[in-house]
């Protein structure tokens, strides 16, 4: 057996050789990338600012305010019950709207006056 695989062997070409070489060294390549280069944990997470926050949990709010709707008009829920838990909600979506203007409104870069143009008089 090992003298059928030497003949193989010395039968193969010189491009053949190329092509072994090059999937090895692919090989290579993509063991040393997947288990020795670990990417920075701040590459994954995902970079949400504060305003994305902000308007992830009204709309949040929102649903669920739209699903207790639903589900007190289907009578799942008595009329007390609905109302404490919308207030609850509505004070929620309150609360997340004012943090919502009171981060826009430090966002807004306001232009600065226009100075009045002055005018010559007798230049005509």
């Amino acid at each position: 057996m090992p003298l059928t695989l030497t003949l193989v062997l010395l039968d193969a070409s010189s491009a053949d050789y190329a092509v072994i070489g090059a999937c090895l060294g692919l090989a290579a390549a993509v063991f040393l990338f997947v288990f020795y280069i670990h990417p920075d944990t701040s590459d994954l997470a995902p970079h949400r600012t504060k305003l994305d926050q902000l308007l992830e949990r009204r709309d949040a709010i929102y649903d669920n305010l739209r699903d207790l709707k639903f589900e007190y008009r289907s009578g799942k829920y008595s009329e007390g019950d609905y109302e404490s838990m919308k207030t609850v909600l509505e004070n929620e979506a309150a609360i997340a709207l004012t943090e919502i203007e009171q981060v826009t409104e430090s966002q807004v870069h306001r232009p600065r006056a226009a100075r009045p143009a002055t005018v010559e008089r007798g230049a005509r």
